[in-house]
């Protein structure tokens, strides 16, 4: 069947409100680690195991899309989200909430299976602006996730941010019972034979892999700043609480709804273009944060670029791999997000460790060294089309 315009607003909703949770954690992990007596280094593992969690999901759940028939599996690892949730809000210690982020992360793969589905069912001279629009709730749940969360965590405490999440998740559950079409999936073989073709579509498909790496690098970038900013601007000369940093959230939102326009762009011209011009505004907006450190104008208009760029390079690659094996969607984007959240995860925790050494001057050399890799694969691999 072919998408209606309400199937891909729902589905947008959807992506956007169930990724949101692997973000939640950012702006209270100074709330978590005054609760219970650890460095704000400590607290900040809970972000990063989140952040691993769901690699892992994206690796081991993912790929099951081309064998399963994918709505069953959304509603199921939504409906196990819902558990991982609550329990975060009863965690008793440091050590259950890191547990329970993993966990978080793991069952919050649910965009990244909507989006193969939704390409499944789009055909190709449409995929880039369907991937565009979805992509803008995907993005906007990413951004206003940090602000709802400071909100929340300023008024009513931590906790109460992941009961939400957990209502939030629950409700979902039943809009997509009701409202997601069903897929029939192509793929015949076993488990142990859809995970080895992962390898062999790396192996044989070097758009897959060019696609991969520059994302793995601009994700690591992303992953740095929002760990380490809530650092920056909880000292001074900003001392601002959990709901101001939160409000970060809306200057970087802003710039989401220009994924479907990216979208098109990559529907009627070649996705190397945007990437490109992605990167030039990373750059930018690293530039911006360094300069502009003690002025949140700057700090702002830095996040803006960021996220314009980080949208660019995303929307782009998504809609060039979706395009190379269509039988093989969900395991493509396997590899193209495994691969993603591998460079945010790491990102997180070369920028808690680069925060202890250098603070917000270390942060920005190593982002900017991060946008840099990206542009020397970017560079390469141009020069060999």
């Amino acid at each position: 069947m072919a998408l209606s315009r309400w199937n891909i607003m729902i589905m947008a909703l959807c992506t956007g409100l169930i990724v949101a949770n692997i973000y939640y954690s950012q702006p209270l992990l100074v709330l978590m680690s005054q609760e219970f007596g650890v460095s704000e280094a400590n607290a900040g593992q809970v972000t990063f195991l989140t952040q691993v969690g769901y690699a892992l999901g994206l690796l081991f759940c993912v790929p099951l899309g081309d064998k399963l028939e994918r709505k069953g599996q959304i509603i199921a690892m939504t409906a196990t989200a819902v558990a991982a949730l609550a329990a975060a809000g009863f965690s008793q210690n440091i050590l259950m909430l890191k547990i329970t982020g993993l966990l978080i992360g793991f069952t919050s793969v649910v965009p990244q299976l909507i989006l193969p589905l939704a390409a499944h069912l789009t055909d190709a001279a449409n995929r880039g602006k369907v991937i565009g629009t979805i992509m803008s709730g995907l993005l906007v749940g990413i951004l206003l996730s940090r602000t709802l969360s400071g909100v929340v965590g300023h008024h009513w405490g931590w906790r109460a941010m992941f009961f939400i999440a957990a209502g939030i998740s629950a409700l979902l559950v039943v809009i997509m019972v009701f409202s997601f079409p069903q897929s029939k999936p192509q793929f015949t073989g076993s488990y142990g034979d859809l995970m080895k073709s992962l390898f062999t579509l790396a192996k044989e498909q070097p758009m897959l892999r060019e696609a991969s790496a520059i994302n793995a690098c601009c994700f690591a970038m992303f992953g740095m700043f929002w760990t380490t900013v809530v650092f920056l601007l909880s000292e001074p000369p900003f001392r601002y609480t959990s709901e101001q940093i939160g409000l970060m959230g809306l200057a970087a939102a802003a710039g989401a709804l220009g994924a479907p326009l990216i979208g098109r762009i990559a529907d009627k011209k070649n996705p190397r273009i945007a990437i490109g011009y992605g990167i030039i505004f990373l750059l930018a907006g690293y530039a911006m944060f360094y300069v502009f450190q003690a002025n949140i104008i700057g700090i702002i208009v830095g996040i803006i670029a960021i996220d314009l760029g980080l949208q660019g390079i995303h929307v782009s690659n998504q809609t060039r791999i979706y395009a190379l094996v269509p039988e093989a969607r969900n395991r493509l984007n396997t590899v193209f997000m495994t691969t993603s959240f591998i460079g945010t995860s790491l990102g997180s925790g070369i920028g808690l460790w680069v925060w202890s050494v250098g603070k917000w001057n270390g942060v920005c050399l190593a982002g900017t060294l991060l946008i840099l890799a990206a542009l020397a694969i970017y560079l390469a691999t141009y020069k060999k089309k």
